[in-house]
């Protein structure tokens, strides 16, 4: 949707999508196919390694390969946008992700990376588009939608973990099961064409009071401001993804009740998804809500680190809770920009180096327990790490733009 006292004129030239019911349908599919890929192969790994005479390095490969790759092709994706246009690129990015699903269960460990590789791409591109289709396309309702297409992200990330094991049984193997989600994929690229087409390019004149089409952000303080807040985030939840089960485990938590409580802790992103970015974005800042949910996030750490084993459940709930802020993140993106083509910059930044300071997050938990041969001081550097999403998040809820 224009801004106001944009022309008719003005916005031909630029991507266009058609439909806003069955967009806003689209959109929500498309979000939920962007995490059962990587989710759901937890679920089965140990099968695969053992079906496939995978080593541990390889299973380190797979598990690995989504950060990198969300953030090499985040950063690619704003070049692509400008190329095809919005619409064409994320018909692309689904396509992508459909072959890479289909692909990756056909053979060996070898076409297995390739296939992930190539699915992963396809996730990145659609994480980096979807915000700039929510700006474009819903202006006046960006909180509601971010909120909706967040909930979905998590719910997907949920059912790729929860439904694989069943499937797997039922279907016979790790192949069909992993298989099924390419169907699901292949869904959202048959909706998604039948509801957006675009122009040639992306950027178009600008609109009034804008500041062009295309350029680089990264001069802007304020986009490497949103850059930390996003990276810091997702470092937050790549650690207590990776580490919190073994963290509760060491501290007298059953396998089985680790597991629920991280699944746990994705589930109530949901809800908070759903209530929190709307009220938001109605408001000039986002700050306060950003800074609120963080100190829910550094109550639980806290917890965890001085009492694990006292409230594992509470502590879990709070983590949970702030580990919510990422859809005031996707959000913020598409606040902080006054146009599709900054919104695209500013996200393919923000998710592109984010998911590269992300990434690091895991291994150095992980370095720190071994080096110490405790949790206290890798839960201080995730304090710190909260902290900085805390502060950069504050600041990058204030009304201004890139």
């Amino acid at each position: 949707m224009a801004e106001p006292g944009t022309s008719v004129r003005a916005r031909r030239p630029r991507a266009l999508l058609t439909g806003s019911g069955l967009l806003a349908a689209a959109v929500l599919l498309a979000a939920l196919n962007l995490r059962p890929p990587v989710t759901s192969v937890g679920a089965v790994l140990d099968e695969m390694r053992e079906t496939l005479g995978a080593s541990a390095t390889w299973a380190g490969a797979l598990t690995t390969m989504p950060g990198l790759c969300f953030a090499l092709a985040g950063l690619a994706t704003p070049y692509l946008a400008r190329r095809i246009g919005i619409s064409a690129a994320v018909g692309v990015a689904l396509a992508l992700l459909t072959a890479g699903l289909f692909l990756r269960v056909l053979d060996g460990p070898f076409v297995v990376l390739g296939g992930t590789l190539v699915a992963c791409a396809g996730i990145a591109f659609a994480n980096v588009l979807i915000p700039v289709v929510v700006k474009e396309s819903f202006a006046t309702r960006i909180g509601l939608m971010t909120g909706l297409y967040t909930a979905a992200l998590q719910a997907g990330g949920a059912l790729g973990s929860a439904v694989t094991p069943p499937l797997d049984a039922a279907l016979g193997g790790w192949r069909a099961g992993l298989g099924t989600w390419g169907v699901l994929a292949a869904l959202a690229l048959v909706l998604w064409l039948a509801s957006g087409r675009s122009r040639p390019t992306l950027s178009g004149r600008p609109v009034p009071g804008s500041t062009g089409g295309t350029r680089s952000l990264l001069r802007s303080p304020l986009a490497w401001i949103v850059t930390v807040f996003f990276g810091s985030q997702a470092c937050l939840a790549y650690i207590v993804m990776g580490w919190l089960p073994q963290v509760l485990m060491d501290a007298g938590v059953s396998r089985g009740d680790a597991g629920l409580l991280l699944g746990l802790i994705s589930l109530l992103g949901i809800p908070v998804s759903l209530v929190v970015p709307p009220l938001a974005a109605r408001r000039g800042s986002q700050s306060g809500p950003i800074v609120t949910l963080a100190v829910f996030g550094i109550a639980g750490i806290v917890g965890l680190m001085v009492a694990p084993s006292a409230a594992p459940l509470l502590w879990s709930i709070l983590v949970g809770i702030g580990m919510s802020v990422f859809s005031l993140a996707l959000t913020t993106i598409a606040l902080r920009a006054r146009t599709g083509p900054d919104t695209a910059a500013l996200s393919g930044m923000a998710q592109g180096f984010g998911y590269l300071l992300a990434a690091v997050g895991p291994f150095l938990f992980g370095l720190l327990h071994d080096v110490t041969g405790a949790w206290t001081v890798p839960f201080a550097l995730l304090l710190t790490v909260v902290v900085g999403q805390m502060v950069f998040g504050w600041l990058a809820g204030r009304p201004r733009y890139v």
